[in-house]
């Protein structure tokens, strides 16, 4: 006899819709484990036949660990933005971010393949899609961990629409604690979601990107005749700007636009009586 009990515990292991939980156990003779892998062998094959279909909206979460030293950074797509706004999807976005940050995947082939529930995160994400009703996919994600002083902090703008992780450092413990550190923190995740730097000093801007931006230069003073070296000299000029547009530390802090962040780092650090650094972030834009 199929109960309502054990239809209710096959949808909460594996959330898929009640009624296909149902034929599930029907067709199992009220065998769960068996229902479980009918269920996901048809989440699947369902879940595979939705995958074509675009899914540009969603979610950018975060979530911190206890410590405040470890944290992940994660985009989970959907297709209609009346999902995203759903509670039944945020809810699902919530629990993939737990999930994230209680692991250890360092990548997200790794991630999908950790263990959720019964199966695989993989798993659960194709027996939402089969709940729902629409292509939802783990985009990607980052993990941020600290090594020492100071805190991994996220900042979630728009909704979920951007999201935000850094990593801060500092030489002495009392430094993260005090409401001047966390207040620094705060203001560069908030720069950071405003500003979308391409990295966080020279050497990390990608060189496929300071190329084009060289290229541009050169098609913009074709014609007046200057001797190749004095181009070259006068584009590596022109990049001085490009920089600081682009990297974080050298651009101008938005709330003070004539103080650069790696100056506004220094200016914090001598009123802590300490060393602030900027040691890595992540800036997750939906759909980009």
């Amino acid at each position: 006899m199929i109960t309502a009990s054990l239809v209710k515990e096959l949808r909460e292991r594996t959330g898929v819709a009640m009624m296909e939980c149902k034929n599930a156990l029907k067709e199992t003779e009220g065998d769960i484990d068996a229902a479980i892998k009918i269920l996901r062998e048809r989440s699947g094959a369902k879940a595979e036949k939705k995958a074509s279909r675009e899914a540009n909206e969603g979610i950018v979460a975060a979530k911190i660990d206890e410590s405040g030293k470890s944290g992940i950074l994660v985009e989970v797509n959907c297709e209609t933005d009346f999902v995203a706004k759903n509670e039944n999807f945020q809810g699902f976005v919530r629990e993939i971010a737990d999930t994230l940050l209680a692991g250890d995947a360092a990548d997200l082939d790794s991630a999908l393949a950790s263990t959720k529930n019964d199966g695989t995160l993989d798993d659960f994400v194709k027996g939402k899609v089969l709940e729902m009703g629409e292509n939802l996919k783990v985009r990607r994600f980052e993990r941020l961990t600290l090594e020492g002083e100071g805190a991994v902090a996220s900042y979630i703008h728009l909704g979920g629409k951007v999201g935000v992780l850094i990593e801060v450092g500092a030489e002495k413990a009392e430094t993260a604690s005090s409401d001047a550190f966390k207040d620094v923190v705060k203001d560069l995740t908030l720069h950071i979601a405003a500003t979308s730097p391409a990295g966080l000093k020279r050497e990390d801007i990608p060189a496929d990107l300071v190329e084009s931006e060289k290229e541009i230069f050169r098609k913009q003073m074709e014609g007046q005749g200057k001797p190749p070296e004095i181009l070259e000299k006068i584009i590596e000029g022109k990049l001085g700007k490009f920089y600081s547009e682009r990297c974080l530390l050298e651009q101008g802090f938005v709330k003070d636009p004539d103080t650069a962040i790696k100056a506004l780092l220094e200016a914090k650090g001598k009123e802590l009586g300490d060393t602030i650094t900027v040691n890595s972030f992540r800036r997750f834009g939906l759909g980009e």
